[in-house]
């Protein structure tokens, strides 16, 4: 019997976007498969974060499309773009915990900003979520009281509380020790498999991407470099692929004239 083919989730064409004047995502074209752990690397200034905002509906592109759940986000409206939202869960870098509320108050918010549920209904539905994540026992710590890698479980608890079919994670790793960043690498793929779930990884941790991704996606300079398995990646023959694998620094000639005309220009634009 031939398999059934994968359907996409998100399907980004032409994407551009500014800052102002400044040109940052240049014509991005990337399509996510259902059920698939997507990992985006690049360096900093490579438009991925920028990429995960439009994902997300947080900026507006300039031009160009940008598909999710069938509904393409740069042409919805607000009231549209709430109901698609609902379906997604985002684990933001720093956890983004409200201070004032306990681990579990904070969990339980968005059950009491989108549902009717009763009291023991999202009592019981956060405690499994603390389970999946390893912080049972802790839900009446407040934000203050947990380690960077507790902040990172509890916030992804929260994610996927309204048991989304995107997940989006920002930077998971940063600023983790090594055997706590394993540990959440394992966890997310805990999640893929448990849950069924569509997973978009923003991350510039090598070591934790080529652990965790069906494919990755390498930007650089606002561009898709490529979009491939993690053999692909690996056996890339692109110089700043390779670069990153290896971990080798950039070295960028330098042009004596151009540098002096830099330094003479911008010296005389302090006068205006």
């Amino acid at each position: 019997m031939t398999p059934k083919p994968v359907g996409n989730v998100i399907e980004v064409e032409d994407l551009v976007t500014h800052y102002g004047s400044r040109e940052i995502l240049k014509g991005i074209n990337l399509a996510i498969r259902q059920g698939e752990i997507m990992v985006i690397m690049g360096g900093s200034g490579s438009g991925k974060t920028t990429l995960m905002r439009n994902l997300l509906g947080l900026n507006r592109p300039t031009s160009g499309h940008i598909r999710i759940l069938g509904k393409d986000v740069t042409k919805i409206g607000r009231r549209e773009l709430f109901e698609l939202r609902r379906k997604m869960g985002v684990a933001f870098q720093g956890g983004a915990l409200l201070g004032s509320l306990s681990v579990a108050e904070n969990i339980e918010l968005p059950l009491r900003f989108h549902t009717r549920l009763d009291e023991n209904t999202i009592r019981i539905m956060t405690r499994m979520r603390l389970e999946v994540v390893n912080m049972a026992g802790f839900e009446n710590l407040m934000p203050s009281e947990l380690s960077g890698g507790m902040l990172k479980r509890a916030a992804l608890a929260r994610s996927i509380i309204m048991d989304p079919s995107l997940l989006f994670f920002d930077e998971p790793s940063a600023g983790l020790d090594p055997v706590v960043s394993a540990e959440l690498d394992s966890l997310i793929l805990r999640l893929k498999e448990a849950m069924s779930v569509t997973i978009v990884v923003v991350t510039h941790e090598l070591e934790s991407a080529l652990k965790i991704a069906d494919r990755i996606t390498v930007m650089g300079d606002g561009h898709v470099l490529m979009t491939g398995t993690v053999d692909e990646i690996r056996n890339s023959t692109d110089e700043t692929i390779q670069d990153m694998l290896n971990r080798r620094p950039r070295e960028e000639p330098v042009n004596a004239e151009e540098y002096l005309s830099r330094l003479t220009a911008d010296r005389s634009q302090r006068h205006y």
